[in-house]
């Protein structure tokens, strides 16, 4: 859309200005991101709809020119020549209401008796002070949502009037369903509309809303309610001829607001015609959409990188084929000779049996077929597996249920000696994993709840979590000071830690509750270590909860304790989740800081409960950035 322009003097000021002027005055409130633009702000005046701070006028452009000046309306509502090259002054954009008639909204009366339509949207009003550290905290832990849409300002300082446009952009977040942009301010301005003086270095979240037009139906004409933006010279040059079609300012429209105004939504289609979710997916996110489309999946990796475990996230209950020790018969099912009747009998493998059972039974949901170690499967195995992947059909005589999936898993060849090379037609029929576990991601597992134990007799000593607390603590502590237990080089000789060896010692923990039995499977150098930390620890979460624990012990703790506390304290449950943070406040703010971080990890309703605290207690401290 280039069809975006300023009004003339003659139709804010002459004889015939638009009905808009005359209902409604001259005087414009500017919004916040203008503000913060560095547009000019009344600190006195208001515009007819009342005198709250959100009314207050600023400086905007028209069109009308002479003697290399620009006219503008300033903060009283009176016209008045600047230069063109100002930077200053706001932008109040003006369009042709028939252009947007047919995809407006809200056509109502305003107090003034103006229609009033909302179209497009921009960022405008910044949101309230501890909303704002809501927010910050939210982008801190890197897990604010993008919207893979950008807007656009000037980046030169307003005094620079001899320095052409160079863009400034800012990213478009959208948390909670509303979208939002983050401004750090490099200059000092005035206060904002919810009263706050705006300080250089300070973050402001801007709420991306919709953009209210005043409409002038006779004059087909559309006018912005609000100063929009500020900061874009007018013209770069004091050579300005009238031809407004050749200024900074009506090119700066035409290619960047225009667009900008466009909202990230599905009824928009000129942004994303495909209406794709743009948004970066997981590992975990790939193997689950190609499971739900019915694609086949291989998972890569070592041995020790938890790609059953990914399987059986999506399935706990899945039919695990073990390639490394199949058969032809257990692969592919047998014929034998029925000597009553002289006839073959076609018998299907077990594993096709128990997979139509389970598909037959729960008809809405999916089951998978796990292939798991199919590169250490010989060459003549993988080709069967082949053609069951390939056709969905076991022999040539079994056809898989509806809702059944096919994954596959196994090592490269530089992982494993064992390890075959796949065929070409083989490897193409997968969608390809490649499994990497990290300590974050490993953590975010292992504080889950356990699913997958309670076959097991743990007596009184049910496992809550996936990974004994101790181990999830010592991993994160360590992990915390930039030192990774989660793996030790293996050297043939002793035993050393990755992921699946934690997984063991976190049974035998469970059971036994004697660390010392740890040495077996993480090696006697670890062990110790991790004994030495789990005795920093002083303090349990049942002890928090219990009141049993002593003032002047958390006074006297040095801060590897404080940390090492925190961090064991990581295994609270949600309802308990209040009292043990007020804890922390004893132990102290920073660590605290880092128990908040450590415990949501990113997950949204983990943070949005942190921020809900930080509300009901009046906190307005935002957790800083690792």
């Amino acid at each position: 859309m280039r069809n975006l322009t300023f009004l003339t003097e003659e139709q804010v000021f002459g004889e015939n200005k638009l009905e808009i002027f005359k209902k409604y005055g001259t005087k414009c409130a500017i919004t916040d991101f203008s503000n913060l633009l560095g547009g000019s702000v009344s600190s006195d005046d208001y515009t007819s709809e009342g005198n709250t701070l959100k009314n207050r006028t600023g400086w905007w452009t028209k069109s009308s020119v002479g003697n290399n000046a620009a006219r503008v309306v300033n903060d009283y509502g009176n016209s008045y020549w600047d230069t063109v090259d100002a930077r200053y002054v706001g932008a109040r954009p003006a369009l042709p209401y028939s252009s947007i008639k047919s995809i407006s909204s809200n056509g109502v009366r305003g107090m003034s008796g103006i229609k009033e339509i909302e179209y497009g949207e921009y960022p405008q009003w910044v949101v309230e002070e501890d909303y704002s550290c809501e927010l910050e905290r939210v982008y801190n832990n890197e897990s604010l949502r993008t919207t893979g849409k950008y807007y656009t300002t000037d980046s030169v300082y307003l005094g620079d009037t001899y320095i052409s446009f160079r863009p400034r952009t800012f990213i478009e977040y959208k948390y909670n369903e509303n979208k939002y942009i983050r401004f750090v301010d490099d200059s000092n301005h005035k206060s904002l509309s919810d009263g706050r003086t705006i300080k250089k270095g300070q973050v402001y979240w801007v709420k991306v809303e919709p953009i209210v037009w005043l409409v002038d139906e006779k004059e087909d004409i559309a006018l912005s309610k609000y100063i929009l933006f500020s900061g874009v010279q007018f013209k770069n040059i004091r050579d300005y001829d009238g031809n407004f079609d050749n200024t900074d300012i009506k090119q700066f429209m035409d290619y960047y607001f225009s667009n900008d105004i466009i909202p990230t939504n599905k009824n928009i289609k000129l942004l994303n015609p495909y209406n794709f979710d743009f948004d970066e997916v997981s590992e975990e996110d790939i193997i689950k959409g190609a499971v739900e489309s019915n694609v086949s999946v291989f998972l890569h990796g070592r041995s020790s990188e938890g790609k059953s475990a990914r399987v059986k996230q999506l399935d706990p209950d899945c039919e695990i084929i073990y390639m490394r020790n199949a058969t032809p018969d257990s692969l592919n099912g047998k014929s034998v000779y029925n000597a009553s009747t002289g006839e073959m009998i076609d018998i299907p493998p077990t594993w096709y049996t128990k997979v139509k059972e389970k598909c037959e039974k729960e008809k809405d949901k999916i089951h998978i077929v796990f292939f798991d170690e199919l590169t250490n499967a010989l060459p003549s195995i993988q080709g069967m597996a082949f053609n069951i992947i390939l056709d969905g059909e076991v022999n040539g005589k079994w056809k898989l249920p509806e809702n059944a999936r096919i994954v596959a898993a196994g090592n490269d060849l530089n992982d494993s000696l064992a390890a075959n090379e796949m065929s070409e037609p083989l490897f193409n029929r997968f969608a390809h994993v490649y499994i990497n576990t990290t300590v974050d991601s490993w953590l975010k597992w292992a504080i889950t709840p356990n699913t997958e134990y309670k076959r097991l007799d743990y007596k009184k000593e049910e496992p809550e979590t996936k990974i004994h607390p101790a181990i999830y603590a010592y991993i994160a502590y360590k992990s915390y000071s930039n030192i990774d237990v989660l793996r030790t080089p293996y050297n043939g000789e002793k035993p050393n830690a990755d992921p699946r060896k934690w997984e063991m010692a976190s049974k035998v923990l469970y059971k036994t509750k004697k660390p010392e039995m740890l040495r077996s499977l993480i090696g006697e150098e670890l062990t110790k270590d991790f004994i030495e930390f789990t005795k920093m620890i002083e303090i349990s979460v049942e002890d928090v909860i219990n009141g049993n624990y002593d003032e002047e012990v958390i006074k006297n703790m040095d801060i590897s304790e404080k940390y090492a506390t925190a961090i064991g304290l990581l295994s609270v449950k949600e309802e308990n989740f209040e009292l043990v943070r007020n804890f922390m406040k004893k132990v102290g703010e920073e660590s605290r800081a880092v128990f908040d971080s450590l415990w949501a990890n990113g997950d949204e309703k983990r943070l949005e409960l942190i921020a809900s605290l930080d509300l009901k207690e009046g906190n307005k401290l935002c957790l800083k950035k690792s």
